[in-house]
């Protein structure tokens, strides 16, 4: 099974609209496909291939629970915490704040006395869709108000691996957040290749050259998917390929029938821009 992503650090280039070209594409080809969302804060493959969410389960993480029978009041929980989620007064019990918790377990590791322990909370969902007989696509939904949804990219895309092997899937294509931030590097670990999409533009000139510097660091081949590749300067572009010894394997170009395909749920017409 390759796995296969597409990622770009500037939000509307078209990352999802190629991730779901690509699934299509494969699934045409007579290939078994599983596609994988792993935007977990603003999923939007279901939206563009037309679907509603089904099976839905839950996503668990471990958060700080305190037990007052074993708490010192000592502090070192607030101490150790370094997005300042537990709030301590001395001579008082600490108190966690949640919405600022990432769960890393700092707290309880350093309590010396045990007083912290682990209390799981649902902090999102996972879907999974048959989209048609040889396409599967997987989406991770997390909660609202979560701070780190970094686990839930990487439970996400633990299930999708699972599934995939499952069902001898010839591909498994990860649709990364925009960004390059721990969500995504957790979302292309592993990966065979990434496909960086990017436009021609200042932005996006700028951003293709942060995501190739995390590509590189990763050691994952990677090439350029050029998205409205007929409407600005992709000189830039070029040279910033050629910097990274990177091929703009696939060019897009500007397409009104694409996005009405796009805002129809109807891309699979359009696979052959691809």
């Amino acid at each position: 099974m390759q796995i296969i992503s597409s990622t770009g650090v500037k939000g509307g280039v078209g990352k999802s609209t190629f991730a779901v070209l690509l699934a299509l594409k494969k699934a045409k080809q007579n290939k078994k496909v599983v596609l994988c969302d792993c935007d977990v804060e603003c999923p939007n493959d279901y939206l563009i291939l037309n679907q509603k969410l089904k099976n839905p389960e839950p996503i668990y993480q471990e958060f700080p629970k305190l037990n007052k029978k074993k708490c010192r009041k000592c502090g070192l929980c607030a101490k150790s915490c370094r997005n300042n989620a537990i709030f301590w007064v001395e001579g008082q019990y600490p108190k966690f704040i949640l919405d600022l918790c990432t769960a890393c377990g700092a707290c309880w590791i350093s309590c010396p006395y045990g007083a912290i322990e682990k209390k799981k909370v649902i902090v999102g969902k996972s879907f999974i869709n048959k989209v048609k007989d040889n396409l599967w696509l997987f989406t991770g939904k997390s909660k609202a108000g979560i701070s780190e949804t970094g686990p839930i990219v990487k439970e996400v895309k633990k299930r999708a691996i699972e599934f995939a092997k499952k069902i001898n899937a010839d591909y498994l294509i990860i649709d990364t957040a925009p960004g390059a931030h721990c969500n995504v590097i957790h979302a292309l670990l592993n990966s065979n290749k990434i496909y960086a999409v990017t436009e021609p533009t200042p932005l996006g000139a700028y951003d293709l050259e942060i995501i190739l510097e995390l590509t590189k660091i990763l050691k994952i081949p990677t090439e350029i998917v050029l998205n409205k590749a007929d409407v600005g300067n992709k000189k830039d572009i070029e040279k910033i390929a050629k910097r990274f010894d990177t091929k703009i394997s696939i060019e897009i170009p500007y397409s009104e029938e694409l996005i009405k395909a796009y805002s129809s749920g109807k891309l699979e017409k359009m696979v052959d821009l691809i």
